[in-house]
């Protein structure tokens, strides 16, 4: 499916959902095209490339997904591989990413993913009744559609936060498969998420105080915003991962100290069992016993070994504590 929007600088209108064929190119200075590709056919894309004059090489990144963030010069556009975050509760793989291709010329962004993304939804129904997002440029609208995708990352992460808080309480309850598949995916989706955010921060970091594209001078401060929810985002995958090892390290020591428990009380009663046994194993063997026959004896054994296993216990108690 294609939406397209065309804003126009005299009038300061946008035109939305016309023909590919009516576009005329180059656009003129001050004008934008945005033009939204979901959803598509091959022969959509190819003819969306066609007009542009795409390369191959980025026409078949669109086409296979699994490109880590990054960004190519074209020479006359730029080409952007960036990963939104889709969050679903009821699935088993709760948390994933959707690729999302943008080509940006001198007068036009192009944007390229397989589903419909709600950031981009509501951009839309906003360009139906403002030129807010389109009156200051290419460069602003990239960074209105990134920041836009980036800032779902946050209730992602509060998620993730809120989890580990249950897990932590959850930890005591001893039941070592949940607990530890719990820990598992929240690793995944934690690593999941450093490896589409660190490269795409790498794309808006600055070396020797340049931009790796132009920005106009006005769209520097929104960049450097940018620029700074994606420091964020790294510094709390970090810290939220720091915190899943150190809970995970303190549930295994909680189940090896549940473990040892159960050990030590093997052992003392093994300890107990064994003179019992030797006792016990030696007059079976037919040894004669002095008042043999006599119910007292057998009365006075039981009360032996009774009184001997409760003394075994009582010692082995004052040790322990």
């Amino acid at each position: 499916m294609i939406k397209i929007h065309y804003y126009e600088s005299n009038s300061k209108t946008v035109q939305h959902d016309f023909n590919m064929l009516d576009i005329q190119l180059p656009i003129p200075n001050g004008d934008l095209l945005w033009v939204d590709l979901y959803a598509y056919q091959y022969n959509e894309l190819n003819n969306i490339a066609d007009v542009f004059g795409f390369h191959p090489l980025a026409v078949e990144d669109c086409l296979h997904e699994g490109s880590r963030p990054k960004m190519d010069n074209y020479g006359d556009y730029k080409f952007f591989v960036f990963h939104a975050p889709i969050y679903n509760e009821k699935s088993n793989n709760e948390i994933t990413t959707v690729e999302l291709n943008i080509f940006m010329g001198p007068n036009y962004v192009v944007t390229v993913h397989k589903q419909k993304l709600q950031w981009l939804g509501h951009m839309e129904k906003v360009c139906f009744n403002s030129s807010t997002y389109m009156e200051k440029g290419t460069d602003f609208l990239l960074h209105t559609i990134i920041d836009g995708i980036t800032d779902e990352y946050f209730p992602v992460l509060e998620r993730i936060r809120a989890r580990i808080d249950e897990l932590e309480e959850e930890i005591y309850d001893y039941q070592p498969k949940v607990v530890t598949e719990e820990f598992l995916a929240l690793k995944r989706n934690i690593i999941l998420i450093r490896q589409a955010i660190m490269p795409q921060r790498r794309i808006f970091s600055t070396m020797n105080g340049q931009w790796k594209f132009d920005i106009q001078e006005d769209n520097i401060p929104f960049y450097k915003d940018l620029n700074d929810h994606l420091e964020r985002l790294v510094d709390s995958t970090e810290t939220y991962r720091d915190l899943v090892n150190s809970t995970l390290d303190t549930y295994f020591s909680i189940i090896s100290g549940k473990s040892i428990e159960k050990l030590n009380l093997l052992t003392v009663i093994s300890t107990i069992m064994l003179p019992l046994s030797v006792i016990t194993s030696f007059f079976g063997m037919n040894v004669p016993l002095p008042y043999q026959d006599s119910p007292i004896t057998t009365i006075t054994i039981s009360a032996f070994l009774v009184l001997f296993t409760w003394g075994m216990w009582v010692y082995f108690k004052k040790m322990i504590a």
